[in-house]
């Protein structure tokens, strides 16, 4: 199946989005990655999906990547005295680590991490930020703290600490059984929750060993502050608004969205943009203009995907959601603004091999306007940086590697097809022109930019341009 646009669509299962006929619906109304949310699945519940999700790729004749979330550590409120406990603005409470509370005006943190992390003046957000304390006062297991947000709080409530470097690890033990899970099954992308430090995706990639490609959440303040670092170790960046929208300001995080993006792109690394993005299609079968204005806006920056989290996996419209999602997305890059967006934000190549050859890529398929460009690619590397360079005509990954197509299905512009690799460069250009014709991307007598490395088949080695005339049968 042909898209009619570059920027992907994820779509998360759940009730709302799992039998066969619900995964075809989906797929053919835009879906091209789908996400299985461990917080919320079981392992048998996982290998049902897998499987549903693998027999539609084998109907399709299409590689669909599946992207397994961890849940990552919880941070909660302990049992409260009564069940609850209301708090007025300058009220003051002492934080204590237990698991329950038999006093008022003690909140219980059964989590020792905090309490050895906690300093003064740091900040706590009760319930996504509904109630905030301010520390004055803290100690190895207990803290004091003022009110500056009041509420009500409930047990288990979650709490979030923008301020405070937690020493713990991205992966709980149910995280590290759950990836086990899901590398067992073959997944292609697993997302780690509540990354902090750079520290914490590579414990994940030396657990992954090379099996999925790495994809870092960032919604945590902290990780902010080793962006780069992060971005280094990661294979792919989500800017998650949920958690994100918590411990930063929200007027912040629009901005904060562009920089996390505009950093991937730098690198050439895809990123995707997630969290209430069309949130009012849960119930309605409509979305509000100011969502269908932050999608847009996720597009119009080159984030390389836009997600859909309860809009699909509980949402009352999951496959008119996905719809809604592929009309803005096409609108907005087919509009007359988009492509001077993406030229304007195109990096300089690096002084490589590989980036000068896909600069020149996209310079040339411009100026001779040509229909598409056709990479030849193993590793995934060629394709990715022809994706960097966002150009204005979709991009056909060759790839003899299943697992290569499918991880590629979640950058920018990608079109991957399953091939043999070229056993010379005549078959290398003659089959390049023949898929971008038989795909329905390029027409007899028009031309494609092809690029691939010499020797064929070496991974990383792209130092190759080469212009085709496309062929008729």
């Amino acid at each position: 199946m042909k898209r009619g646009r570059k920027t992907k669509i994820v779509a998360t299962l759940g009730p709302a989005s799992s039998s066969p006929e619900q995964l075809k619906a989906l797929f053919a109304a835009g879906a091209d990655v789908f996400r299985i949310n461990m917080s919320h699945t079981s392992h048998e519940r996982l290998a049902e999906l897998h499987a549903a999700v693998r027999a539609l790729e084998e109907q399709q004749g299409r590689p669909i990547a599946i992207l397994v979330d961890l849940q990552g550590p919880k941070i909660r409120v302990g049992s409260l005295l009564g069940g609850h406990l209301a708090l007025k603005v300058g009220d003051r409470i002492r934080l204590v680590r237990e698991a329950v509370s038999t006093e008022t005006m003690v909140l219980p943190i059964p989590h020792t991490e905090v309490f050895a992390a906690l300093k003064q003046k740091h900040c706590l957000m009760i319930d996504d930020g509904k109630i905030r304390l301010r520390t004055f006062a803290a100690k190895p297991d207990s803290a004091e703290a003022i009110v500056e947000v009041g509420g009500v709080i409930t047990d288990k409530k979650g709490i979030n600490l923008p301020d405070t470097l937690l020493p713990m690890s991205a992966m709980t033990d149910k995280d590290r059984n759950d990836l086990d899970a899901a590398l067992h099954l073959g997944v292609d992308w697993i997302a780690l929750s509540f990354v902090q430090r750079p520290d914490d995706v590579a414990e994940l990639k030396k657990l992954v060993r090379g099996r999925a490609s790495v994809l870092a959440k960032i919604e945590k303040p902290k990780a902010l502050e080793s962006l780069d670092a992060i971005l280094e170790l990661s294979d792919a960046l989500m800017v998650a608004r949920g958690d994100l929208g918590v411990e930063l300001p929200l007027e912040s995080v629009p901005g904060r969205q562009k920089e996390i993006t505009r950093a991937a792109r730098k690198v050439g690394k895809p990123v995707i943009v997630a969290t209430q993005m069309l949130e009012s299609m849960i119930e309605a079968e409509a979305p509000t203009r100011a969502e269908v204005s932050d999608v847009a806006t996720a597009v119009f920056d080159g984030a390389d995907a836009v997600m859909l989290s309860a809009e699909t996996a509980s949402g009352k419209h999951p496959v008119e959601a996905v719809a809604m999602m592929d009309r803005i997305a096409t609108a907005v890059e087919s509009g007359p603004l988009f492509q001077s967006f993406m030229d304007a934000q195109r990096n300089a190549p690096e002084e490589t091999t590989p980036d000068a050859i896909l600069a020149a890529v996209h310079d040339v398929t411009h100026t001779i306007r040509a229909r598409a460009i056709v990479c030849w690619t193993k590793s995934g590397s060629t394709a990715l940086r022809a994706a960097r360079e966002r150009p204005e005509v979709p991009i056909i990954a060759l790839t003899p590697l299943l697992e290569t197509a499918r991880r590629m299905s979640i950058a920018w512009g990608l079109h991957c097809v399953l091939t043999e690799d070229a056993h010379d460069l005549d078959d290398m250009v003659e089959r390049a022109a023949r898929i971008a014709y038989e795909e329905g991307f390029a027409k007899p007598g028009e031309r494609i930019v092809i690029t691939a490395g010499v020797p064929l088949g070496t991974p990383g080695s792209t130092n190759l341009l080469r212009v085709a005339f496309v062929g008729g049968r």
